[in-house]
């Protein structure tokens, strides 16, 4: 068996990559549209401030994917979209009240963590170890300032 290197990954290492690429693009789509839906504008940047993150965290992984010879994913997940209805859905039944939104906001934020410490967990020692774990350093910031924001409303109600 050879050394895996990052333009040599495994199946295996692509096929995490592609899920997580696929779960940034997720994370990019919802955290837009939240933005859209939220009438508080400081949330609404954070959101898009977390939505450009996200962006370059794909664009980081597809370039792996890429250049170990794969199309990289490109699209979202069926789920996250139906996750996505349901947030526009909740949000103009509730008139954009930022705690429903960032209740579901953070719903998301726990998606991409997870997955993310499973790829951690499951390509332990991977070339590719680094990158994963700086990303999750990223993700992991994200996610605790939604979830933050979330406890700060659910306080004022």
């Amino acid at each position: 068996m050879s050394l895996e290197t990052k333009a040599d990954l495994r199946a295996e290492t692509v096929a995490k990559l592609q899920n997580l690429i696929r779960a940034n693009i997720d994370a990019y789509d919802g955290l837009r549209e939240s933005a859209e839906e939220i009438n508080d504008p400081s949330i609404a940047t954070l959101f898009r401030e977390l939505a450009q993150e996200r962006s370059k965290l794909a664009t980081e992984l597809q370039d792996y994917v890429e250049w170990n010879g794969e199309d990289a994913a490109d699209d979202g997940s069926f789920a996250a979209g139906v996750h996505r209805a349901w947030i526009n859905v909740r949000s103009k039944l509730n008139s954009g009240d930022p705690y429903v939104v960032l209740i579901e906001a953070e719903f998301g934020e726990d998606h991409i963590k997870n997955a993310y410490e499973d790829v951690l967990k499951e390509t332990a020692g991977s070339a590719m170890n680094s990158i994963l774990q700086k990303q999750y350093a990223v993700v992991k910031s994200g996610h605790d300032r939604v979830r933050d924001l979330r406890d700060m409303y659910a306080n004022r109600k």
